[in-house]
């Protein structure tokens, strides 16, 4: 008998007052790759976690190969081969990589850890998937991008043959998007099913057989691949027509002025694997420019927004907003300055996941608020009402905490901070604006930064995503090895012309003629 390799039917989960899902159903083949897809709020990850054994559903049922796993929990999913990648990292960031994927299944040599032997076989791992990643480097040194890697790599070590990825890609590069598809392919050919939650619809089109979609906590419709378009699917998951982010040739040149809005001078940031993470950078934006820079996580991009920011000391170079140096600026006083930053970790550096909803959309911004003795609880509230509806925050309900929302949902959280004001930030940074949000949450917060750059900030646009940064920006820097190694016009940016610098495959004849064209430019 060829039973699914899963069947979901009428799965409801609640928490407390919020219904996460009510009527969720999912059917999905053996030796199929799966698309999950569905606006932040929709139930996904809640549907995922049941099928992972972290939440016992409150009604349906639940099937794997036949069997009925109903309420069953992760050691039983584990044990089954039911493996989950999460969108928020389960780490231990004391531990090594090589720790951390073996955590549970240690190796042993007599009476001691094997440290040599697991770092090997992480290493061997790391090399057939082409997830690379230093096996002996701690966690908590690692970049947002290679601690994803390692989260698939720990669940792959478990042999898992079900596999959910939560977001997978959302710290990738090309060329890594395209090896990690490799290995899901190979896990398909192997008789392996794999369950993929992503926002990227071109993803979906390129990797996915089949396409199930969700809306407010329901399965709303299911799909094959074959002859359907992003378009498609993306008014199945919003229920209306959405325009999807396309670059147009605008043709447009921003004039310099004798003030560039934001300019860096010859910035060096010390980093946590080298002596620098960001070595010896220049550039300029012009206010109404939007300055987008390109790489593989883990070369600099982190260390040097958090710089800009006041987040990280910088080891020498000067910062200038609107002329007037802020790099010995504490965070507040670049704020009040004009100063916007969207970080790339809204756990870390963008939340206070126990704080409100409310509390967290006036973070750094509090004297704003301040009453006689205290916050002024009543504008606080009208702000949080008033955010909550412009940026379609799920749950509605300001008093909850942030934790209770979805990962997209926190992130609309953070942008509202920084974009939602009255006025507009003279400079915007915006580290990963998108990750983890939905196609229609994309199109209203690229909405906004496009509207920012009218209305005169300079915004400075790291993303993971290569079309985003494509899509919006004026001009585009790659970054690899902590410098800039080409800047090339918008117009001119393509995947075909920026990949070979992002992965270190073309370099520049001298490294620091990319420096020198940022700095003039």
């Amino acid at each position: 008998m060829n039973e699914p390799a899963i069947a979901l039917s009428g799965i409801a989960k609640s928490f407390g007052p919020v219904q996460a899902i009510r009527n969720a159903s999912l059917t999905i083949a053996n030796s199929e790759i799966h698309a999950l897809m569905g606006e932040n709020g929709a139930g996904k990850s809640t549907l995922m976690r049941v099928l992972a054994g972290m939440f016992t559903p409150d009604g349906g049922s639940a099937h794997v190969e036949g069997r009925d796993v109903t309420g069953w929990d992760t050691k039983a999913a584990i044990a089954a081969g039911v493996g989950m990648v999460h969108q928020h990292f389960m780490l231990v960031p004391t531990l090594t990589v090589a720790e951390n994927v073996m955590l549970g299944r240690e190796m042993t040599k007599g009476v001691s850890l094997d440290r040599a032997g697991a770092e090997d076989a992480v290493r061997a791992l790391c090399e057939r998937t082409g997830l690379a990643v230093d096996p002996a480097r701690r966690v908590a040194d690692l970049s947002v991008g290679e601690a994803q890697r390692v989260e698939i790599l720990k669940v792959l070590f478990r042999g898992a043959r079900i596999l959910i990825l939560d977001e997978p890609t959302a710290v990738l590069s090309p060329p890594e998007v395209q090896e990690l598809w490799r290995v899901l392919r190979t896990l398909r050919a192997n008789g392996g099913t794999v369950v993929l939650i992503t926002h990227k619809l071109d993803e979906v089109i390129d990797i996915s057989d089949t396409i199930t979609v969700m809306r407010a906590g329901e399965t709303v419709g299911r799909m094959a691949t074959a002859g359907t378009t992003p378009s498609d699917i993306a008014r199945a998951m919003v229920g209306r027509e959405v325009s999807l982010a396309k670059r147009v040739a605008s043709g447009v040149v921003v004039p310099p002025q004798a003030t560039p809005r934001f300019e860096v001078r010859d910035l060096s940031v010390r980093g946590p694997t080298r002596a620098r993470a960001v070595d010896h950078v220049s550039f300029t934006v012009q206010a109404g420019e939007i300055f987008g820079i390109a790489g593989v996580e883990g070369n600099g991009q982190t260390e040097l927004i958090e710089a800009l920011a006041g987040l990280r000391s910088c080891e020498s170079g000067s910062i200038l907003l609107d002329g007037r140096a802020i790099q010995s600026c504490v965070v507040s006083e670049r704020i009040d300055l004009g100063l916007a930053h969207i970080p790339e970790d809204r756990h870390l550096r963008g939340l206070v996941l126990d704080y409100s909803i409310a509390d967290n959309l006036i973070m750094g911004r509090q004297h704003q608020y301040a009453g006689a003795w205290s916050l002024d609880g009543a504008r606080v509230a009208a702000n949080a009402g008033a955010q909550v509806a412009k940026f379609d925050i799920r749950p509605a309900d300001a008093t909850l905490p942030a934790r209770a929302l979805s990962g997209g949902n926190q992130q609309k959280i953070v942008i509202a901070r920084e974009l939602g004001g009255e006025r507009w930030p003279s400079v915007i940074l915006a580290s990963q604006p998108t990750r983890g949000v939905d196609v229609g949450a994309i199109e209203f917060i690229h909405a906004r930064l496009r509207a920012a750059r009218d209305a005169g900030a300079a915004v400075v646009l790291v993303s993971a995503d290569l079309g985003e940064v494509i899509a919006l920006s004026t001009r585009v820097a790659v970054m690899y090895g902590g410098t800039f190694v080409t800047i090339v016009n918008g117009d001119d940016a393509t995947p075909l012309a920026l990949g070979p610098w992002m992965t270190g495959a073309i370099k520049s004849g001298d490294a620091k003629a990319g420096t020198a064209t940022a700095g003039a430019a």
